[in-house]
């Protein structure tokens, strides 16, 4: 009991300043929400495990499959709590309270040792799809938080995680051309949320032929997408936005008045100034499915704030349909309960930093 009253004080004396406050991220805000990965970047268990076993040597425990990506309860989820924590450190230095702590933690993750050996995972038989393209996508945002950083060391720790960067690129290249239909879901392989963090590392890394292919099949995907009835959304489950996803990924690669035409098609609902969209009720931040819905309230948000930045005038109305979706989730992400805390950080995190 003592201790759900002293986590209830935290939360509300650290939260009311988000809750009252400006949505753009804040220092203070930046280290709440680093502690959250802080907390369970090395944490082994609870665990979701993904693999496809081979043979009884297989089962092994987690920090021995994946010894960098194995807190967090899942790959995908310590992948994006080390580019919070990056992206975090990046932003606000030594003004971070917890920024030595930080650098430390990412000092013994980042070694090669360890990130040959998440290499060799995807190399055993059955499991070169592993966390196809969810983690991929997140691996590529973590690569590229730290080749545009100007820190002696985060450029140690850019060129260590190069070689596992490099072969999700390779992966990338090959299971585009062979996928025939794109996947619009609202979870995890959303083919849309997968391209649109690979094309930001590919002109990030100045990749063009990689930029080319994602372009292509973007275009091939969705260029004739019209009148999507954004009403039915979302699914039970959803953390993406299976129509904002797909209009953030056409964003980037449309030029702007083709971007707007394209869109007045396929979703012209958003032109209306009396659009509304409610955000994502939660009903249970105990049940890891349902939660999801905290995550799609965040990842709305960026996909409507990335759309208001093509045109003020036309879809500038948006803003505020995105700030009530971060306010009905943001004060929640710390909760106590893992099966938010492990991965919604980073979703807020995203969010804010695209806050305008």
């Amino acid at each position: 009991m003592i201790k759900k009253l002293l986590l209830f004080l935290w939360c509300s004396s650290a939260w009311s300043i988000i809750a009252q406050s400006d949505l753009a991220l804040t220092k203070e805000q930046a280290y709440q929400l680093s502690q959250l990965p802080m907390k369970c970047l090395q944490n082994e268990y609870p665990n979701k495990l993904g693999q496809v076993l081979n043979n009884e040597q297989e089962l092994r425990s987690p920090d021995e499959l994946h010894p960098v990506f194995y807190g967090c309860f899942d790959w995908h989820s310590s992948v994006h709590g080390h580019w919070l924590l990056v992206a975090m450190l990046k932003e606000y230095g030594e003004q971070l309270p917890n920024s030595d702590s930080i650098r430390v933690k990412l000092n013994e993750q980042f070694t090669i040792e360890k990130i040959s050996q998440e290499v060799a995972f995807f190399k055993t038989k059955y499991n070169d799809s592993f966390e196809r393209t969810y983690g991929w996508a997140w691996l590529l945002k973590l690569q590229l938080e730290l080749d545009t950083w100007e820190d002696p060391q985060a450029k140690e720790w850019a060129s260590v995680l190069r070689p596992l960067s490099e072969m999700i690129v390779e992966k990338y290249m090959i299971y585009l051309p062979k996928l025939v239909y794109p996947i619009r879901t609202g979870e995890h392989i959303n083919t849309a949320f997968g391209l649109t963090f690979a094309y930001d590392y590919a002109v990030g890394s100045n990749n063009r032929t990689f930029v080319e292919l994602i372009s292509k099949r973007a275009k091939e995907f969705y260029l004739n997408d019209q009148n999507y009835p954004i009403h039915i959304e979302p699914s039970g489950y959803d953390f993406l936005s299976p129509a904002l996803e797909e209009a953030d990924l056409m964003r980037r690669v449309l030029e702007p008045i083709e971007f707007q035409k394209w869109l007045n098609r396929f979703l012209p609902q958003l032109r209306k100034k009396n659009f509304t969209l409610i955000p994502g009720k939660v009903s249970d931040r105990t049940d890891g499915k349902l939660v999801h819905l905290d995550g799609l309230n965040f990842s709305r948000s960026w996909c409507l704030y990335g759309i208001a930045k093509t045109s003020e005038k036309r879809f500038g109305h948006l803003k505020k349909i995105a700030e009530q979706h971060i306010r009905y989730s943001l004060p929640s992400i710390v909760d106590g309960d893992y099966m938010g805390e492990h991965w919604l950080a980073s979703f807020a995190v995203y969010c804010l930093l695209n806050v305008e």
